[in-house]
Formats: structure tokens, C-alpha cells, sequence
């Protein structure tokens, strides 16, 4: 039963919260319950899985209610072609505008509203049937609603409010037409409510625009982090990025893991890494058809998965209270950005982790961030595998000690006869160490990392030690040496390879060294001469690490496909430097001369345009 008067207030509605087990209301559902808030524009912000598509069903209940007096029946609803709601909630992606119907269908099943939805990617053949059967709400995507709104398959006459459910995402992508254009199209005295995580200046101004005096909902202050959530910086070295994501995932086996990544190509790159790791694994991006998303998101729902990896954007419809932990394979853009990654975890008041996986160069600006979200973050070494494989022992030797009683996997008498007969073995210790090593075979092993100290608050470093930055009156050390192995490539000097990029595809040594150190999982120290050509580059390899990036690199680069690395054995290296230095006047002039015109190799459509990189350049003509 609900607690307090709710029950009252919220008549047929309260015995649908009662079915899905609802004891009390979260804030922000008792904020838009409020008597002084009936009839106005409302701007609901709350943390990131506290219930705020539930309070938006409670805000439009009037609405929604059908009344028996006056009502169309059947036969007259279906011969209407246009679908004539009262409400329209518009989502930034289709698994959110998924979970929107799913929740406002049951929340308004005793109330006899119908709840469709329209996206992209689904049939609009099946959509129009759906609308012909005269939704009272209709939830969908920007561009798909102002399709069926031009196509007149949606009648916005009747509509009594309009919702826009995380709106600041919709702007980051690009819908403020559309969203201006749904808007224009219904009615004047229609309601418009606000609904997001952040309410940043855009947001704003878009709200201003179409709000005539709002109410600010706040479930919790305006952001305010979720403390239900733990915010842990690991840093790690450049090329060990996907060690620290298998440990991570290794220390808490069994729990459900979103991995983030900033592009499409970046998470299809980690899930296959983490795939031929050994790990059951999925991956969402936008441009995977509906029903690969849907079959990802549904495996990753029921436990199938070892972990989800998935772009901003199409993760905002995933709402799995069970999410423990999330981890940014590498830090976000923008405040809000973070805050919507982590709102994945620490869902209905259930515990979870944020882990941002940071380079030690980029830690300056990620604290930044994290400050600007208004969180409270700690540092943690990734787990090592000394540390994971410690804790394996103890949770097997747990496992095998523990009181059976209640044990499906408990031993019967046969079981235990042989057991007898192995203990009365010769070395009995032998045997039970043989028995560990085939119970452990087959499964993931942990990776190898770097330890990395955090600095030490600014107020508890000497003098001495503060940075040059934060001592602008002192003058900045040298740089160290090159070491003998950075000078020489190590006792086999250095490996020449072969790379399909040249300068008529936009390539420059500085772009080279950071492609070759991305994808070779090297430091910038392993790269010895560069030398640029028209439609190829030769660039040279220490060969301390020439195998293992020999192998890092076979593959193609989903970012790159036409970028091929290939080990060089075609006639002697490039000539030898310490770093790709500033060649002569003479050398440059060689090395940098454009080749005939009927040798240009076409651009590719990819390649920028750039300042002296070979590409012809129409003459003007002299007026």
C-alpha cells in the first residue's frame, strides 16, 4: 500500500504503483503532486534514475484520465486516419522513447490510455497502424515525430501538453528545428514541461521561449550529485587503457558493467579487444539497426552479458537498476556528459561506481570536470593481477570450505567416497592443486599494469615539488636526456615500417607519431625517423617494442580502414634521427616537392584540405 494520502490524490493511478510494488513515492513523484503546481509549465529536474519519467505520468494524470461521459466509441476512434493525443512526449534516442511507453503503459493501464511509440529504425507501416488506433499518448524521437506530423498521420489539434524528456541531449544533437517546429504546431494553450538531469543555458532559453511562467520541480537541488554513486579516478598509462578495463571488469565478476566510449569506432574497437579477451560482451551505437539494440540491450538486461559498451547517446534509453558499476574508457567532453554516464549506475536507491580511466596528462583536466559536475571523487589503482588472482584464491577456498547445507553443488556419497581415496593418495596436495588448475582453465586472465601514484593534494606537497605552473616565478627544468635506448632503438637499432598515409591524405609527422601510438600501444620515445611521402610514409620503430607493435597494428583500424602498417623489407630504412627533426633548407625542399600533375593520386573524400600537403588548387582568374 502507498504511504500517506497519495492513494486519494492519485485515484485509478494508485492501484498500478501498488502493482509494481511501490511502498512510497520518490521526491520528485511527491514534487509534481503538489496542488499549487495544477495547470503550469513545469521544469522537472532530478538525479538520473530517480524516478523522473513515473513523475511525469503523475504530472499529466488529468489529461490522460479518460472520462465515461462524451466518450467516442470504438467504431469512431478507428475510422479517424490521424491520431489525435492529448499528450506528446519527445525523447533524444528510440531506447529512451522505448522505455517512456513501457512506463507510462503500465502506470496508465487502469486508466485505459494508450501509449505508442515512433522512432526511427521501425516500420512505419506498423507505426501508422498503431496511431490509427488513437493513442492518448504519443512518444517519440524528433525527427520521426515531425515526419509523421507533416505526413498528417498525427493530428496535433487536441494535443493538451508537450513534453521534452532530457532536453538537453536533443539540443547537443542537433534537434532544435524540430523540436521548435512540434512545438509551433500544437496548440497555444498547450502545457510544455522540461524535464532533464541539467539545465544548462540552452536548455534555458529553449524553455523560455515556449514556457509562459514555469515551476522549477526540484526532486533533488539542481545539480546536486547522487551520493549513492562513488566517483573513482584510475589512472593509467596511454597503452593500457584495455588492461585496466579487463581487471576492472575481472574484480567484480558477475556484475553488471556499462563501459562508455566517445565514438562509434571506439566501441567497436573495445568490444572486440574485450571479446578476444574472453568476455561475453555487447556493444550499442547509433548506427546499429533497432533490432541489434534491441537484442544487446535485452541480453544485457537479463545478465547474459559480462559488460555493455555503448556511445553518450545510445545509452540514455538504458534504464537497468542492477548497473554496479560504470566506466568511461577515457574521460568526457563536458560536465553533463559525465552526469548522464554515471545516472547509468546508483539507480533506485541501489549502490554503484563511477570509474573514469584518466591519462596522467590529462588528469588536470578531468578533475576540472568531475569539479564542474559537483562531485566528490577518490583515488584507486586499477587492480593488478596479483591482486585478482589473491582474491580468486580466497573466494575458491571460500567456496570449497563453506558449510554445504544449503549448497545445490553440494558433494553426494560419491563424491565424497573419491575424495576419501584421493586424500589417502601419496601427495594429496599435488591432487587438490591439480584439481584448482582445471577448474581455473579456460577463463580470463588478468592483465599486467602499471602502478601510478596520485599526486598529493596541493597543501600537503612541499615547496620544493610544486609544479612549474603553480611556481611561475621559477624557471621550468630541462628536459631529461634522451636514454641510450631512445637514441639507438635498443640493441637492434630500430624497425622500419610502411604506413598507407601520406601528405596527399593529410599526414604530417606530428599526426603520424599520435596515430602510431594509438594503435601500436607505444610511447612517442619508440619512434625514431619519419619520413613523409606523397601517398605513403616510412617511419621507424625501436625494435625493443617492434613486435609487439607489429601485432597491435595488424588489424585494420576501424577509425582508419585505409591506413595500412605494415612492417618494411623494400630497399634500406629512412635515414636515421633522434626524434623527426626540422630537416635543412635543401633536404626540405626534396623531400616536400610536390610530384607532377599527372602523378597527384586522388584525395580521398576523408582527407582534409590543408596548406601545403599537395593538393591542387584551382587558379583564380584575373578579373
Amino acid at each position: 500500500m502507498l504511504k500517506g494520502d497519495h492513494a486519494a490524490t492519485l485515484g485509478p493511478l494508485a492501484s498500478a504503483l501498488e502493482a509494481k510494488g511501490f511502498e512510497q513515492l520518490t521526491p520528485v513523484q511527491e514534487a509534481v503532486l503538489d496542488p499549487a503546481l495544477d495547470g503550469r509549465d513545469l521544469r522537472i529536474s532530478s538525479q538520473t534514475g530517480s524516478g523522473k519519467t513515473v513523475a511525469i505520468g503523475l504530472a499529466l494524470r488529468d489529461l490522460v484520465a479518460r472520462s465515461e461521459a462524451g466518450e467516442e466509441d470504438e467504431d469512431e476512434r478507428q475510422d479517424r486516419r490521424a491520431a489525435r493525443p492529448r499528450v506528446i512526449v519527445i525523447t533524444p534516442v528510440r531506447e529512451l522513447a522505448r522505455q517512456v511507453e513501457e512506463e507510462l503503459g503500465w502506470l496508465y493501464k487502469p486508466v485505459r490510455a494508450r501509449v505508442v511509440s515512433v522512432t526511427g529504425g521501425t516500420s512505419y507501416r506498423d507505426e501508422l497502424r498503431a496511431l490509427k488506433a488513437q493513442p492518448t499518448v504519443v512518444v517519440g524521437t524528433p525527427g520521426r515525430l515531425r515526419d509523421h506530423l507533416d505526413r498528417k498521420s498525427i493530428d496535433p489539434s487536441q494535443v493538451g501538453a508537450v513534453v521534452l524528456d532530457e532536453a538537453d541531449r536533443m539540443l547537443d544533437m542537433g534537434f532544435r528545428e524540430e523540436i521548435e517546429a512540434i512545438l509551433s504546431s500544437t496548440p497555444e494553450g498547450r502545457r510544455t514541461h522540461l524535464v532533464s538531469a541539467t539545465f544548462p543555458r540552452e536548455v534555458k532559453r529553449l524553455a523560455d521561449k515556449f514556457q509562459s511562467e514555469p515551476a522549477m520541480v526540484e526532486g533533488t537541488p539542481l545539480g546536486s550529485a547522487n551520493l549513492d554513486i562513488e566517483h573513482v579516478i584510475h589512472l593509467v598509462q596511454p597503452n593500457e587503457r584495455l588492461h585496466a578495463i579487463v581487471n576492472l571488469l575481472l574484480a567484480t565478476p558477475g556484475a553488471q558493467t556499462l563501459v562508455f566510449a566517445r565514438t562509434r569506432a571506439d566501441v567497436a574497437e573495445i568490444a572486440d579487444l574485450l571479446g578476444e579477451a574472453g568476455f561475453l560482451i555487447g556493444m550499442l551505437s547509433g548506427e546499429m539497426e533497432q533490432a541489434e539494440r534491441n537484442r544487446a540491450l535485452g541480453a544485457f538486461k537479463s545478465g547474459r552479458l559480462d559488460a555493455l559498451v555503448a556511445t553518450d547517446v545510445a545509452a540514455r534509453g538504458i534504464d537497468v537498476h542492477d548497473v554496479s558499476r560504470v566506466i568511461h574508457a577515457e574521460p568526457p567532453t563536458d560536465p553533463d556528459a559525465y552526469t548522464h554516464r554515471s545516472g547509468r549506475t546508483g539507480r533506485a536507491g541501489k549502490k554503484g561506481t563511477s570509474s573514469v580511466l584518466v591519462r596522467p596528462a590529462e588528469l588536470g583536466k578531468t578533475q576540472r570536470l568531475l569539479e564542474r559536475a559537483r562531485v566528490r571523487y577518490r583515488f584507486e589503482g586499477v587492480p593488478s593481477a596479483d591482486d585478482i588472482k589473491n582474491a580468486r584464491d580466497e573466494h575458491l577456498l571460500a567456496a570449497l570450505t563453506a558449510d554445504d547445507a544449503d549448497d545445490a553443488a553440494a558433494p553426494d556419497e560419491r563424491d565424497l567416497a573419491l575424495a576419501a581415496r584421493l586424500a589417502d593418495s601419496a601427495d594429496p596436495a599435488r591432487v587438490i592443486a591439480r584439481l584448482i588448475a582445471r577448474t581455473r582453465r579456460g577463463g580470463v586472465e588478468p592483465r599486467e599494469i602499471s602502478a601510478i601514484e596520485p599526486p598529493r593534494p596541493r597543501a600537503e606537497r612541499p615547496r620544493a615539488e610544486r609544479t612549474d605552473r603553480e611556481r611561475p616565478d621559477r624557471e621550468r627544468p630541462e628536459r631529461a636526456p634522451r636514454t641510450e635506448t631512445e637514441r639507438t632503438g635498443g640493441p637492434g637499432g630500430f624497425v622500419p615500417f610502411r604506413v598507407s598515409w601520406g601528405r596527399a591524405h593529410g599526414a604530417d609527422a606530428r599526426r603520424l607519431v599520435a596515430m602510431l601510438c594509438r594503435r601500436g600501444g607505444i610511447d612517442g620515445r619508440a619512434i625514431g625517423a619519419i619520413k613523409v611521402g606523397p601517398t605513403y610514409s616510412l617511419v621507424e620503430v625501436s625494435s625493443v617494442v617492434a613486435e609487439a607493435f607489429e601485432r597491435a597494428t595488424k588489424d585494420v583500424d576501424p577509425r582508419d580502414p585505409r591506413v595500412m602498417i605494415r612492417r618494411y623489407n623494400d630497399g634500406p630504412p629512412p635515414a636515421r634521427a633522434d626524434r623527426p627533426a626540422r630537416p635543412e633548407r635543401a633536404e626540405r625542399t626534396e623531400r616536400t616537392e610536390r610530384p607532377e600533375r599527372s602523378e597527384r593520386p586522388g584525395r580521398p573524400p576523408h582527407a582534409p584540405v590543408r596548406k601545403g600537403d599537395g593538393a591542387a588548387r584551382p587558379k583564380r582568374r584575373p578579373h
